[in-house]
Formats: C-alpha cells, structure tokens, sequence
C-alpha cells in the first residue's frame, strides 16, 4: 500500500542571495536483474511462466527491458511419455522484457533440480532450484481487531502446517506487501495470524492472498528484500541496498561484481480472494 510523506514548505526570505545544493546521488554499473519466480498450481494441468527481464540504471531513471539472446529452463530428470514434451522450456520474449513460456505442471514438480541458463550480451548466467511444495490456505476472513489508527483493515489466515519436513513460508498480500514466516514453533499444527491493511483498503475491494511454497535460502533473501524495502515494494525492485540472489554469471571464472539481481525459484502456491466489507 502507499505510504505518504507531508512535506510542509518553509518559506525563508533572503535577499539577494541563492544557494545551488547539489545532491550525489549513488551510481553503479547497469545490472541485468530477473524476476524468476514461477507459483505452481498443482490442480492445474500445465502451468504459464512469465519472467520479467531487464536492466538497472541511474538513481532516477526507469529500468530498460533486456534483449536476450536466449534463455531456458532444464529439468534433467523429467521423464514423459508424450515424445514432443521435451526436459526443456525455452521461453520467447513476447512484449520487451516480458518472456513467456507453458509446460506441464508436472516438468516443474517431478524429477530433479531445474535450471535457469540466460544467455545476454554473450554474458552467461545460471540458476538451480528445486520445487518446494507448502500448505493450503484452510481459513481466510475479514477480523474486526485493529492497530494504531483504528482505521486499519484485518485479515484473518488460517493454515496447518506439515508434521513430515522444515517449512518457509512467503505470503503475498497484493498490493507488493510481503510477509515471511518459518514453521519452527508450530511444526505439524494448525496455525492462524493476522495481517493489517491500512485505510487504503476499501469496503468493496477484492484482495487476493497467495501462500507460497520457498526454501530457506530463498526465504532468507526475501526477508532481506523485504526489510531493505520498507515492506511495501515488490521483491524485485532494486532496494537500497543490494540483495544478491542465487542468479548467477557463469561466465565469469574469476567471481566479479558481474552478477545479477533477482531469483529463480519454483514454488506450490495457494491463493483465494476476499472482499473487504
């Protein structure tokens, strides 16, 4: 949700006299970064892929798509016995910067680990990943609690926990606001928490909230992600600070700074909706 800042102006009468304040603002290389996280409905036959790709620049110009040369998805231990579905995705840029592909949902849930190769400017990068399974969402409902203001919104979430492996949990709340959570106190047991909107949710809205599947490594990155962030930016814009994901420049034996912003991941997701009374 947006979050506002009052600039009061403060009006200073000086006679002929002016000051040019000249701010540096922070400056790097342009970065490709890669927004590689596929969410798996399990319940559906094949599942969509949509990456988006570009390129970092200055402090306050916009993001350029990037051009790849080429860039796909491998899952090595992917067997079927259609002889045309191959254990290869590759995606086709379909709007700039947009890339998009389809393959059965099992190709992302059976066999082994998946890998992401790109290939821009001759530069080559790559990324593994395994997918990670999660719990569906047993209850989701409007509360009547609050925080602060009173003006806020709850939302009530119910889930129950796997007994039989260590869980990561990242929830999306719509409106880029993210929440991470590890099942280490309530492995194996149902679970129930509350999530405040502010009074940027309205009565008649419909949000949508998407459990989903991550492995520690990558919960680990989005809690930093989304503590950088404020918690109110999306996990792929470039935050203060740099994140560096498991995206990575193969080309490069020696390990420079070459490397890009983002990550690959391939995770069960539940969503449901819910709208605001």
């Amino acid at each position: 949700m947006r979050k506002y800042l009052l600039i009061i102006p403060v009006l200073f009468l000086i006679t002929s006299c002016e000051d040019v304040v000249e701010i540096d603002t922070p400056t790097e290389p342009p970065r490709l970064f890669v927004d590689a996280v596929i969410r798996v409905d399990t319940e559906m036959e094949m599942t969509n892929v949509s990456f988006t790709v570009g390129e970092t620049s200055n402090f306050f110009d916009e993001p350029q798509p990037a051009e790849l040369s080429e860039i796909h998805i491998t899952n090595i231990g992917y067997e079927s016995n259609d002889a045309e579905d191959t254990n290869i995705l590759v995606l086709t840029q379909t709007t700039p910067g947009q890339y998009e592909g389809s393959k059965n949902t099992s190709f992302f849930t059976d066999g082994n680990e998946l890998q992401l190769r790109i290939d821009y400017n001759g530069v080559i990068y790559s990324a593994t990943t395994n997918y990670v399974p999660t719990s569906p969402i047993s209850r989701l409902e409007q509360g009547e609690g609050s925080l602060f203001t009173g003006d806020e919104t709850e939302i009530l979430i119910s889930f129950t926990d796997s007994p039989d492996r260590d869980d990561y949990y990242l929830f999306d709340f719509d409106f880029n606001e993210y929440l991470v959570s590890e099942d280490e106190f309530y492995q194996g047991q149902p679970f129930e928490f509350s999530y405040f909107y502010d009074d940027g949710v309205q009565p008649g809205m419909e949000v949508q909230i998407s459990l989903i599947g991550v492995d520690e490594p990558f919960f680990n990155y989005m809690n930093q992600v989304i503590v950088q962030s404020g918690g109110d930016q999306g996990p792929f814009q470039t935050p203060s600070a740099t994140v560096r994901g498991n995206i990575l420049n193969v080309s490069d034996e020696n390990g420079t700074d070459n490397f890009a912003l983002g990550y690959f991941a391939v995770c069960q997701t539940y969503t449901q909706s819910i709208t605001i009374e």
